[in-house]
């Protein structure tokens, strides 16, 4: 998810599993008596919900995530990722919980023959957690003020995670890091000749005025 032909390399490199292959990932990979699986929302990789068989103990849902090929190549970001969500896990954030591999990893590399050639995916599971996107909800000041709250705690509370592989979430032209606001000028196209888009060119030139001139000043 960078920019430019890295962007459209990656979306070339989406996962199509079926929901079949989906389910005997689940139970091949991670040992689970799979009872219906369903896609989930994604952007360049591909997410299932999956509903196990009901136990005494333990969840009866979960979310299998596949990499995209790209991605896939670099699992010390997944991992990183991972051991970041088992951080804030324990310090009281209501995240999912990393599920472990039969083999006892985070995550587990898997290789299909596409036909033409052999494809290889990073697989993990994580604890489906409910709830309604903030999208569903009626936004009010209160509402707004929490979520402001909760993005100040997260913030405080990552500053004391460390891993010796984190340098590897840093990406220079990765599209969804902040600082990378200027990159969405050649995407503004998609808005067409409207206010809107007259908004975000504002933003973007104030952006580039008063931001990046302080980069170097601001905490990462």
């Amino acid at each position: 998810m960078s920019s430019g032909n890295d962007q459209q390399s990656e979306a070339l490199s989406k996962p199509t599993f079926s929901e079949e292959q989906a389910s005997a990932l689940a139970e091949s990979v991670f040992g689970l008596k799979v009872s219906k699986v369903q896609p989930l929302p994604s952007y360049d990789d591909q997410n299932f919900h999956v509903y196990v068989s009901k136990t005494k103990d333990g969840p009866t849902e979960y979310v299998l995530k596949i990499s995209n090929t790209k991605a896939s190549k670099n699992p010390d970001r997944i991992e990183v990722q991972n051991h970041i969500i088992m951080f804030l896990k324990a310090a009281g954030f209501p995240t999912s919980s990393v599920c472990r591999t039969k083999g006892d990893n985070t995550a587990s590399l898997v290789s299909i023959d596409s036909g033409s050639e052999i494809k290889s995916y990073l697989v993990r599971l994580l604890t489906y957690l409910p709830g309604r996107p903030i999208a569903e909800i009626p936004i009010s000041p209160q509402l707004l003020y929490e979520i402001g709250k909760l993005a100040a705690k997260l913030d405080k509370t990552l500053q004391k995670f460390h891993h010796p592989k984190l340098s590897s979430l840093h990406r220079k032209n990765f599209i969804w890091n902040l600082k990378n606001v200027p990159l969405l000028e050649k995407y503004l196209y998609v808005l067409g000749q409207n206010r809107n888009r007259e908004i975000v060119e504002h933003v973007i030139h104030l952006f580039k005025e008063e931001v990046m001139t302080k980069l170097s000043h601001f905490r990462e």
